[in-house]
């Protein structure tokens, strides 16, 4: 059975880098055919992609983010992390990681984490 669960900090303070956590089971993240994506959804408004890691390691982000986004992976681990740095409270949100199919479907979602960002 395929899990994601995400890991990290749940207070940032503003200006510093936000890191999160992605470990996947049940399926490692360099199988053909999946998109490791982070997802976020701030309080009163819909999800916002942030950006992907295909199997090959390759990644692509949101262009309203790209600037301050990076997306990395830990193969021994099968985990894939996001850093958001130079927070902002504007980037108060839930946090979720998922898995991107050649269906262009989203099948498996971690149970997202809400991080604060505050001082």
């Amino acid at each position: 059975q395929v899990q994601l669960q995400e890991s990290g900090p749940d207070l940032v303070r503003p200006s510093q880098t936000l890191s999160l956590t992605c470990t996947v089971s049940g399926v490692s993240i360099t199988s053909n055919g999946y998109w490791w994506t982070w997802i976020r959804q701030p309080p009163g408004k819909g999800p916002e992609w942030m950006g992907h890691m295909t199997v090959r390691g390759s990644t692509y982000y949101s262009p309203s983010l790209k600037s301050r986004t990076s997306i990395s992976r830990d193969t021994s681990k099968n985990q894939f992390t996001l850093q958001l740095s130079s927070v902002t409270p504007a980037d108060t949100a839930v946090y979720y990681c998922a898995r991107f199919t050649e269906t262009y479907s989203y099948d498996y979602w971690g149970q997202g984490t809400q991080v604060t960002v505050s001082s």
